[in-house]
């Protein structure tokens, strides 16, 4: 194939843009917040950076699982629209709020009973028992807090996802940024203990966090159901809850291994954080200082890889297999393009960002060289992120599970767990040989989009 087939004309560009800058623009800002939040609670001190960091990441794994419940039958959701098929889009919008109604409970109860043993897994590096102990405690009252928000954060994804499904990216991008506002202020406020209320601190992070929860989802509601004649999904949506058991048969059959996959692919990021954290307890903070940004500077080839699962799937549904896949290498081009845009951000900053933090030296070194490595990595990670939606599109959630949660557990974790166990190296030197394994995925990924096998339309 040659450049010029691989490149698209001004309205291939636009189309793309159309779907995916509301995604950015949602995206960037829930970002930005995140980063506020850290700057504030950095300001508090090292110990709060790091509790908030670990009771985040393992509230990372829930939400990638209600992420994949909800993606998994948003594959049906995006075919059938294509399709024309309201009914088919109804049906796929119950069946993720019970999933992911189902999914919050047991994760409440789940993270409630446990969370003080899963953040002590995070506190075995070197460090003083005394920061460890505080650490633990932050970390344990901020969780408890956030596990508040845990339903409605399932409906939240239930609603934006279909409607992401179906072409309308602008309506999550505005819930989301009335919520962040909600949000900005409530840390401003809580954390700090403004206009005479108490200060605090990162409980009062989690409180502003769960209130903005809340009134995202209000918003996702009332609009949904204030334009129902745009949005027909949801005209007797919820006068009854249950799904064909044929139709429930496929959600499931495609849903359980895309939310496994994303369940052990945010396990396996645990794990490796975890291995950093083996290093020391500033490795913690250094972790959190680094992937702050890197989420804020790569919303913009993160949106993109949603963007191509939504058109290549809509474009499956309605028939068009040959359109699907030409339009698929171009978007994970332009992806990639991206991704170098925003790496030479990333590198750029680098020995900036770190100095915001009131935090000691070491965690400003750690986390300047890893905002570096994240940089120069970018490209590679979105052209696995990219491959990852084109074959997903396809409905053969079994490839996706191989290619990405297999991969993880068979190559990046063994190889982080060994270097953080049998090595001396510096945590920058274990991020790069960590990274470095991508690029087989980038290889395996490429391969596979190729063959052109997971093109199908799943919804004839």
């Amino acid at each position: 194939m040659n450049l010029r087939s691989r490149t698209g004309t001004r309205n291939f560009y636009k189309m793309i843009l159309r779907i995916a800058v509301p995604m950015m623009i949602q995206n960037g800002l829930t970002n930005l917040v995140s980063l506020l939040d850290n700057l504030m609670i950095g300001r508090v001190g090292t110990n709060a950076i790091s509790g908030v960091a670990i009771a985040n990441q393992l509230i990372f794994v829930y939400y990638l699982v209600i992420f994949g419940a909800t993606a998994g039958v948003g594959i049906f959701t995006a075919q059938f629209y294509g399709k024309g098929d309201d009914e088919g889009v109804r049906n796929s919008f119950r069946f993720k709020i019970v999933m992911n109604i189902c999914i919050a409970v047991l994760s409440t109860v789940f993270f409630a009973l446990l969370s003080p043993q899963l953040i002590s897994l995070f506190l075995q590096g070197e460090g003083s028992a005394a920061d460890a102990k505080q650490t633990l405690v932050i970390g344990s009252e901020y969780m408890h807090i956030i596990l508040i928000s845990l339903v409605p954060i399932a409906v939240i994804n239930a609603y934006s996802g279909t409607l992401r499904d179906t072409g309308n990216t602008g309506v999550p991008m505005f819930a989301s940024m009335i919520a962040i506002i909600v949000n900005l202020i409530g840390n401003a406020i809580l954390i700090y203990g403004l206009f005479g209320l108490p200060r605090l601190g990162a409980n009062g992070a989690a409180i502003a966090t769960v209130a903005s929860r809340f009134v995202e989802l209000s918003v996702l509601v009332i609009y949904t159901g204030t334009h129902s004649r745009r949005h027909r999904f949801i005209i007797g949506a919820w006068k009854h809850l249950t799904v064909p058991r044929d139709l429930a048969g496929k959600f499931i059959l495609k849903s359980i291994p895309l939310m496994t996959n994303e369940t052990l692919w945010s396990l396996s990021m645990t794990v490796i954080n975890q291995c950093y954290s083996y290093r020391s307890l500033n490795a913690v903070a250094a972790v959190n200082i680094q992937s702050t940004i890197w989420n804020l500077i790569g919303v913009a080839f993160l949106a993109m890889g949603e963007a191509v699962g939504i058109i290549v799937g809509q474009e499956l549904g309605a028939g068009d297999v040959g359109t699907a896949k030409d339009h698929a290498v171009k978007m994970r081009d332009f992806t990639v393009f991206c991704a170098v845009l925003c790496g030479g951000i990333m590198a750029a900053v680098s020995p900036f960002f770190p100095l915001l933090y009131n935090t000691n030296d070491e965690v400003r070194s750690l986390a300047s060289a890893m905002i570096l490595i994240g940089g120069l990595f970018m490209p590679s990670v979105a052209y696995m992120h990219a491959s990852y939606f084109i074959i997903r599109a396809g409905g053969n959630t079994l490839i996706t599970f191989l290619f990405d949660c297999c991969f993880s557990w068979l190559v990046e974790v063994p190889i982080a767990f060994f270097l953080s166990r049998y090595t001396s190296f510096s945590l920058p030197v274990m991020m790069v040989l960590i990274q470095s394994s991508d690029l087989i995925k980038c290889i395996i990924g490429g391969l596979m989009v190729r063959s052109g096998v997971w093109a199908k339309n799943i919804v004839k």
